[in-house]
């Protein structure tokens, strides 16, 4: 991360503030005093929040591990991308648009309203995220249709190497299974659902201890959830599926241990109050927040040396 002097409600060297660090994409600021940090998380649509930075530990063996769905356990963070790149061409009145590599880190591992109040701040400012979002919802409605019927893009949602090999090891170890997602429930269903038929692997919701999405799509005529404002890097999901979800009090999360591939993700387990493990395949260093993981793995049954 880099050392800035200010941020949004912090300098260096006022009220005791020692260094403010902020990392690649510019999505938190951490401010550090000579007693504590806090983490300062900025928002695409107006509610920043700050949260203690507590120090993490974890002594094997794992309680319980909390995993991360887009990246981590399926690979569809293109075919979302590809979503949010569609929604944009949209709003733009141009079906031919297409977005820059430099976005990547900016479009993934958030909430859909963040991603799509970046891409209008770049491409369409002043446009508006209300439209946004009813262009965004009726291209995955039909998208995941026509998956579900076995149409579409055939490649979307593909299980990650080894998953159904490391669950069922991870099961045979009587270590509690957490999935959490910044997505919405009837983006991410569709991804696990899709990815446990491919394995033979049954019904996920009775695989997995729990799960943690972001909610419903707040649309007209339908009930919607906190989630558009409390996602990750936000540490509401990670925490909810661990003290409520599998019924680990606070006092023991260092029996807990998260893995995410993205740079939001690890903010939002750091600051649940877990250690990370960070997956390879993603955009934490894009983000420039390697330095945050404790451990680093290339795939998921290395994981396995680190919980057991």
């Amino acid at each position: 991360m880099t050392e800035i002097l200010k941020s949004d409600f912090f300098t260096t060297g006022v009220d005791g503030v020692r260094r403010i660090l902020t990392p690649f994409d510019k999505k938190i600021d951490v401010i550090e005093f000579d007693d504590k940090k806090l983490c300062y998380v900025k928002s695409g649509v107006g509610y920043p929040a700050i949260y203690p930075m507590r120090e993490t530990r974890f002594e094997p063996k794992a309680e319980a591990i909390l995993m991360d769905l887009d990246g981590t356990s399926v690979h569809s963070e293109a075919f979302w991308m590809w979503v949010i790149e569609q929604t944009a061409a949209r709003l733009l009145g141009d079906p031919g648009f297409t977005r820059e590599e430099e976005d990547e880190p900016f479009i993934s591992g958030h909430s859909v309203s963040e991603h799509l109040q970046y891409m209008i701040d770049k491409y369409a400012p002043g446009g508006s995220l209300e439209l946004a979002r009813d262009y965004y919802f009726e291209i995955v409605g039909r998208e995941m249709s026509e998956i579900m019927n076995g149409r579409g893009k055939q490649d979307a949602f593909t299980p990650a190497p080894d998953l159904k090999k490391f669950l069922l090891a991870v099961k045979a170890e009587g270590i509690k299974i957490g999935l959490v997602t910044s997505g919405l429930y009837e983006k991410a269903m569709p991804e696990i659902v899709s990815a446990f038929r491919q394995l033979g692997m049954g019904d996920p919701a009775e695989f997995y201890d729990c799960v943690i999405t972001a909610g419903f799509t707040l649309r007209k005529g339908q009930a919607g959830t906190l989630g558009e404002l409390a996602p990750k890097p936000h540490p509401w999901l990670y925490a909810e599926t661990a003290r409520v979800g599998l019924g680990i009090p606070f006092e023991r999360r260092h029996k807990v241990i998260g893995v995410e591939d993205s740079g939001a993700g690890v903010v939002s387990i750091k600051l649940a109050g877990f250690d990370c493990i960070g997956i390879s395949g993603g955009n934490i260093d894009q983000a420039g927040l390697g330095e945050l993981c404790d451990y680093r793995i290339g795939g998921l049954m290395e994981m396995l040396e680190i919980i057991c």
